[in-house]
């Protein structure tokens, strides 16, 4: 490699080398595990744009991160701090090893390591806080803000996630059982990393290329193996595709974000709509009807439709009905209230949000007050449209979404 490679290689191998190592040494150390993979980096930002980039870079890494992971378990060792039975082995795997994936009940090593964060003794919540900080390569922002809570919240749930696997069972292999029971966990950790990828709440990125072609690729890795092909697994990855189909329409010149109603629909990718369809009419067979079905369905609707006046919102609206019931949420009840104005008017999307309390996340969101800046807005209704639009352009978390709102808003 003649350049040095860029952020999407270093954040991809991140989790790569995370997940390799906490399979050689277990997930126990994973804090020296992560202490000695941001070293690893650390040098190469600092030696390879003085020309030193090696032949193999993602070798060069594994190995300065190994090295540096077992001179501290030899430490602690040395000191007592851990039994000998503990300490890392003194081998030191080939190039040629370091870079294939190690045997176990899922092959591949990043989408493995997703499971053994989904430990069933930790609340759901640490589980996605762990797995995106640990793996996905989110700082602590990011987390926050995708997850609707304060950065205090954060460090405490990673702290608990950190303690349970530095005290609990290791996790070394895992059973058939114990991964069927982690799905839904995965699931949702996946689409997580592909909604920051897909609409990013980073200032300096609209949309994150990389989190999505991770997740994409997390997602088929899934649906390759006999644990995941379930009708929830295959709905998400139809959801996955049919939003990436969108996505060369989703910019303008300068890269700032486009409305649905202003995309030049002639540049969606229609072979990644048609694979996303299939996919979706794959995850029916069987009786399993999940939150992913529901928002794949809605995202199908916006790609069969040739225009946006044109677009089925009746059935849009159905979809959101059934996606309330599915995983209810007020946000999703927002989206309901919209595709109903589309629908009805703007008065009938103000019906279906009269009398909802907001949790306080919400309230906090710029999500809240743009649906009600934008139905008080088409109703007429100025002074409240003026209002909330202040709150949500103040809100907003990023300067491309903020213009995006502003011409929304008008």
């Amino acid at each position: 490699m003649s350049v040095p490679p860029d952020d999407h290689f270093f954040r991809h191998e991140y989790g790569r080398l995370v997940a390799m190592l906490a399979r050689r040494v277990g997930a126990r150390h994973l804090e020296t595990i992560e202490d000695a993979v941001q070293e690893a980096l650390l040098a190469a930002v600092e030696t390879w744009p003085r020309g030193a980039v090696p032949e193999n870079p993602s070798a060069w890494l594994y190995r300065v991160a190994h090295n540096r992971v077992s001179g501290e378990l030899r430490r602690q060792v040395r000191h007592g701090q851990l039994a000998a039975g503990h300490a890392l082995s003194t081998h030191q795997p080939a190039a040629e090893e370091q870079l294939a994936l190690l045997p176990g009940d899922i092959e591949d090593e990043l989408l493995r390591m997703l499971f053994v964060c989904c430990d069933e003794a930790l609340p759901v919540e640490s589980q996605l806080v762990l797995a995106l900080k640990t793996l996905c390569g989110f700082d602590v922002r990011e987390i926050a803000e995708r997850l609707f809570t304060t950065e205090g919240n954060v460090y405490k749930r990673l702290e608990r996630a950190r303690t349970r696997l530095r005290d609990g069972p290791d996790g070394a292999e895992l059973t058939g059982t114990q991964l069927g029971s982690r799905l839904p966990a995965v699931h949702t950790i996946v689409h997580t990393l592909f909604t920051e990828g897909y609409l990013s709440s980073r200032p300096e990125s609209a949309i994150r290329r990389e989190l999505c072609d991770e997740a994409l690729r997390l997602a088929a890795v899934l649906a390759s193996h006999p644990v995941g092909q379930a009708p929830e697994t295959f709905a998400l990855l139809a959801l996955m595709h049919l939003h990436n189909a969108r996505a060369p329409g989703r910019q303008d010149a300068t890269l700032g974000l486009l409305l649905l109603e202003e995309q030049d629909r002639s540049l969606w990718d229609q072979e990644e709509i048609a694979l996303g369809l299939a996919l979706l009419a794959r995850s029916t067979e069987g009786e399993v009807f999940s939150r992913y079905h529901a928002e794949a369905g809605i995202a199908a609707e916006h790609c069969l439709a040739p225009s946006f006046a044109e677009t089925r919102w009746s059935r849009i609206a159905e979809c959101y009905e059934l996606l309330e019931q599915a995983a209810p949420s007020p946000l999703h009840t927002l989206s309901r209230a919209l595709a109903i104005a589309e629908w009805q008017g703007p008065d009938q999307g103000l019906a279906v949000i009269e009398g909802l309390e907001p949790p306080a996340w919400l309230l906090r969101s710029y999500q809240w007050s743009v649906v009600l800046a934008d139905l008080h807005r088409r109703a007429g209704n100025k002074e409240l449209a003026e209002h909330h639009r202040s709150s949500a352009l103040e809100a907003a978390p990023s300067g491309a979404i903020r213009t995006a709102l502003a011409r929304r808003l008008g």
